[in-house]
């Protein structure tokens, strides 16, 4: 599953280990905007001038920048939504084990399944927590990839950018990685301290071990 993974078209997005400084992405979220007059997202990030002064820079991108920089090989003529039946037929073939028409969980694939799904829900996913729920669009994502299929990744993560960037008290910190990057594309002279590096958690042998041990085992 690690080889597929590392060949499939979510590579970059999934692997990069790109440095996060947490103070220039909530600068980025706390300034950030949809325009709708150039189907971009705004920000406004500071930086030091030759005198040493902090200066404003307007930082911008669209669902191009995040299909360049991710490097997500889709294009805008792709689907954003897999057919149900796909999608199902999949999750059967992939040993899902509960109802058909009920949530998706990942603990209910098989292992080396689980270990997939934990992986796109970490790297792909928009949500700050419910790990465990494998969402409709990853599930989409998921069924593009193993079944060679035309989706529009690009297009779902900058929607979900778009929509946090409209939710007024309730933005979070959203993609962070994702938006390092597209900072780091953008704005090559940025200041960082090794102070405000972001502490990400990676998949390592004990995480994936605890992923997929059987079902009697979490009973123990």
């Amino acid at each position: 599953m690690a080889t597929f993974l590392r060949e499939s078209r979510v590579a970059k997005a999934m692997s990069d280990k790109t440095v996060i400084y947490e103070p220039h992405v909530r600068a980025f979220w706390n300034t950030a905007r949809y325009e709708d007059s150039d189907k971009m997202i705004h920000a406004v990030l500071k930086k030091k001038d030759q005198a040493g002064k902090d200066v404003d820079v307007e930082f911008k991108f669209d669902v191009g920048d995040v299909r360049r920089v991710l490097d997500l090989q889709d294009s805008d003529n792709d689907p954003t939504i897999m057919s149900e039946r796909l999608v199902k037929g999949l999750w059967c073939r992939m040993g899902f084990s509960e109802h058909i028409n009920g949530k998706m969980y990942k603990r209910s694939f098989s292992k080396a399944n689980m270990y997939l799904m934990h992986c796109m829900i970490h790297s792909m996913g928009h949500r700050k927590g419910t790990y465990d729920e494998v969402a409709d669009y990853i599930m989409n994502m998921v069924t593009s990839l193993v079944l060679n299929r035309r989706y529009n990744i690009s297009q779902v993560i900058f929607e979900y950018m778009k929509e946090n960037c409209q939710a007024g008290a309730d933005k979070y910190i959203m993609y962070p990685r994702f938006i390092m990057m597209l900072l780091n594309g953008k704005i090559k002279d940025l200041p960082k301290d090794c102070k405000d590096v972001m502490e990400m958690s990676v998949v390592n042998k004990t995480i994936i071990g605890r992923i997929t041990k059987d079902k009697d085992e979490k009973a123990k």
